[in-house]
């Protein structure tokens, strides 16, 4: 299981947070995303066949583009 956390400075509310979660939950292999807004930190715990790549590339599609 693989584990990385980022900041995403573009996420300002719940339904942000939420649209984080939504978007990279469909990513097939990730298992949890967890974030915190008033850090504007989330960690995400993916397995096979997900990659951080594919993680990253559907997050700056969503507009929350990951730094770090």
């Amino acid at each position: 299981m693989s584990e990385k956390t980022v900041s995403i400075p573009d996420m300002s509310c719940g339904h942000c947070l939420a649209n984080v979660k939504r978007e990279a939950g469909e990513v097939a292999g990730v298992k949890n995303v967890e974030g915190d807004l008033e850090t504007k930190r989330v960690t995400f715990t993916w397995d096979a066949p997900a990659e951080w790549s594919q993680i990253e590339a559907v997050l700056k599609d969503a507009g929350y583009p990951p730094q770090g």
